[in-house]
């Protein structure tokens, strides 16, 4: 009662709700005197519920660690624009090419390709797609994921995703794109720089952190047949 009583207050004060706000107000002080006093009186209360809380939390990340490397995407929605992309690399190699947005200036898409070219061998020929996406809420377990195409700076194709987690979309676009096209495709990443435990624990807590083994790990659970897993390259 006393969480609610301020829930409501902090909400009612950014509805600019000043008669509520004081109101609310009131009533959390009062609740919150009462639960101190009776903390102070009677701590057994208090301790049983920190043991309930304590269980619920550690039963909760034991689950979602368990799950971690699950393909939760409920649905993949492709605009036209997408869609033409996919189908106009679908007789070459598919290669798409991972990228956090930064400013999204041609300099950046620039700078971007000649690196995953470098890095890779991959011949000026052959065509990329860069692939971006933006983390929604990763308190999403499951989630459906739209991606959006366009083209940037008159040259470069991009996919925009909108997803809870970085990896899970990626390996679902890459699956949808084998099943559509019948042809492997293939994603290029960086290492991200850092401590690769810490990296684990972005990913584990806020759906990023480090992008391309944790790909590679979803699409495993998700395809066991080798010969039809799509291909994660890092650079």
């Amino acid at each position: 009662m006393t969480s609610a009583a301020v829930a409501v207050t902090i909400a009612a004060r950014r509805a600019r709700q000043r008669g509520w706000t004081v109101a609310f107000g009131a009533i959390s002080v009062v609740f919150l005197y009462t639960t101190a006093v009776n903390v102070v009186e009677r701590p057994d209360g208090v301790k049983i519920g920190a043991c309930f809380i304590a269980g619920i939390i550690a039963v909760s990340l034991l689950s979602r660690l368990a799950r971690a490397f699950e393909l939760r995407v409920t649905d993949m929605e492709l605009d036209a624009m997408a869609e033409r992309f996919v189908r106009d690399t679908a007789t070459r190699r598919i290669r798409f090419v991972a990228n956090e947005p930064d400013n999204r200036d041609a300099g950046e898409y620039r700078d971007k390709t000649q690196q995953i070219r470098a890095d890779n061998d991959i011949p000026a020929e052959e065509d990329l797609i860069f692939v971006e996406v933006t983390v929604r809420d990763p308190s999403d377990f499951e989630s459906a994921v739209r991606v959006r195409g366009e083209v940037l700076h008159g040259r470069y194709r991009v996919l925009t995703l909108d997803g809870s987690s970085i990896p899970n979309s990626l390996a679902a676009l890459l699956l949808c794109v084998r099943d559509e096209t019948e042809c492997r495709p293939h994603i290029y990443f960086e290492w991200t720089e850092g401590s690769p435990f810490a990296q684990f624990l972005r990913f584990f807590l806020f759906g990023q952190g480090e992008v391309a083994p944790v790909t590679r790990e979803v699409l495993r659970e998700a395809e066991p047949d080798r010969a039809r897993r799509p291909h994660v390259h890092v650079g």
